[in-house]
């Protein structure tokens, strides 16, 4: 904080200066010119041959070669009022839009890379205002950065803060003898262009509330180029703040839907709401085709190729994949083995019954959850892969149609992966639901029509004694 202190002092009084002003206020940075030049033969001067009655007679004038030198110099002051020294790497170029190879799928990809495009449109003419939100390590940060160090490179005076650090420059200010709060105030809200990286997450006092919105009123009233990042919900937000950020005319809101970059296994993991880790034994080798019992007529054919469909979408996962059947003919373990395949190829995916996925929605109310209802439901909305098990089996009331009816319709127009298993009827499910799973473009559905698996402690015979051990997968098949 400290060294933006000192930049400032040095730097905001000259830095929209020519470069014969910016020569003038700091002799330091005046270099001789290029020895091998043509025109000024290395003085880094000239004086053109002109008539005794023009206005420029005698007069020196800067030549190209010292000129270029003095547009370096003031990139590098540019560069350093923006607080860029530590982010210079993060540039466009450095930007992968596709993401590593082999940690998104099709859905992320498409997210990433319209961000992508999206920011550097921006950077291209810095008019209005950008909000890019996203979970940690999805990128929103580097292409800021980049935006930020485009503007830089073409002489655009630019600042770079976090949210917090921007409170805290404000509040050194009162200790600063060299500068006053006024001052500085003014140097951030009048700044050409502002960069806001990780708002939202600074202390929410009424001071820090009060001078973040005195900022973005003033730069909203008079159209001055902003970009946000944040991974917190819009409905978070102050609801001042949260009014500019929602004015279509100025502010272009950006949702990128990707795993963190270092650490791609961490999105998805979603370890208070997942199931998965209960079904680790539910994979396609461990799958029971039945092939020694004696069931009706074709019922090992659909087994076989329901496991086949399952086997196919878990190695390439694109659109909706639907199980229907009576209980214990064998869904869940499908689901789940998708699931685990998925898990091992480096994308874990959300799995959770559906009446499980309302008890935790229903939880973010509780005053004490640690949770808000916005971003447990964008968490589960938003998945890589979501895995909903026992669709219909959950309470039909008018609040869980219309959660599962915004959580279906979200996914079906974002086309992101997801396993559904129903033992219910497709023509009992809410019919909003439906014509979403009836779309043959995005699902493909898959009926198990075989009777149920053995349950625990029965044989073909009648009940058998308990043993005090279970197989696996004898019990909700």
């Amino acid at each position: 904080m400290a060294k933006i202190d000192e930049t400032i002092r040095n730097l905001a009084a000259g830095m929209n200066k020519s470069p014969r002003d910016m020569e003038d206020a700091r002799p330091d940075l005046i270099t001789t010119g290029n020895p091998d030049c043509p025109i000024c033969h290395g003085v880094g001067y000239y004086r053109r041959d002109l008539l005794l009655n023009d206005p420029n007679f005698g007069k020196l004038e800067i030549c190209e070669c010292r000129r270029e030198e003095l547009t370096r110099a003031a990139h590098r002051r540019l560069y350093e009022f923006a607080n860029l020294d530590n982010l210079r790497q993060y540039t466009f170029d450095s930007f992968n839009p596709r993401g590593k190879e082999g940690t998104l799928n099709q859905g992320e990809a498409l997210s990433l890379e319209a961000a992508y495009n999206s920011c550097q449109r921006f950077a291209g003419h810095l008019d209005g205002w950008l909000l890019i939100t996203g979970k940690y390590g999805c990128g929103k940060t580097h292409l800021a950065a980049a935006i930020a160090n485009q503007a830089v490179s073409l002489g655009v005076p630019t600042l770079f803060l976090t949210a917090p650090d921007l409170l805290d420059w404000l509040r050194f200010a009162y200790a600063d003898p060299e500068t006053t709060y006024e001052a500085r105030f003014e140097e951030i809200r009048n700044i050409r262009l502002l960069v806001l990286d990780d708002f939202g997450t600074e202390n929410a006092t009424p001071w820090s509330q009060e001078k973040l919105f005195q900022i973005l009123n003033y730069r909203y009233i008079n159209r001055l180029p902003l970009v946000i990042t944040s991974n917190q919900p819009l409905e978070t937000i102050e609801n001042r703040i949260k009014s500019r950020l929602q004015d279509p005319e100025l502010v272009q809101r950006i949702f990128i839907n990707a795993p963190d970059y270092r650490n791609p296994k961490a999105i998805g993991a979603h370890s208070e709401l997942s199931s998965l880790s209960l079904h680790l034994g539910r994979t396609f080798e461990t799958f029971d085709l039945r092939t020694g019992e004696k069931l009706p007529a074709g019922s090992q054919v659909v087994l076989r190729q329901a496991l086949e469909e399952a086997r196919r979408y878990a190695a390439d996962p694109q659109g909706w994949l639907v199980f229907t059947g009576k209980y214990a003919t064998g869904k869940t373990h499908l689901a789940a083995a998708i699931g685990n395949f998925s898990a091992a190829a480096g994308i874990l995916p959300l799995f959770i019954s559906v009446p499980d996925l309302m008890d935790h929605l229903r939880a973010t109310f509780h005053p004490e959850s640690r949770e808000s209802y916005d971003q447990r439901f964008d968490e589960i909305k938003s998945s890589p892969m979501l895995i909903l098990d026992d669709l219909g089996g959950q309470n039909p009331s008018p609040w869980v149609k219309e959660k599962l009816y915004q959580l279906f319709n979200y996914r079906y127009y974002g086309k992101l992966p997801t396993v559904v298993t129903t033992s219910s009827t497709l023509e009992k499910l809410d019919e909003r639901l439906l014509t979403r799973i009836s779309d043959s473009k995005l699902c493909r559905i898959v009926e198990l029509d075989v009777p149920p698996y053995h349950r625990m402690g029965e044989t073909k015979s009648g009940p058998r004694k308990s043993t005090g051990r279970s197989k696996e997968g004898d019990l909700d098949y």
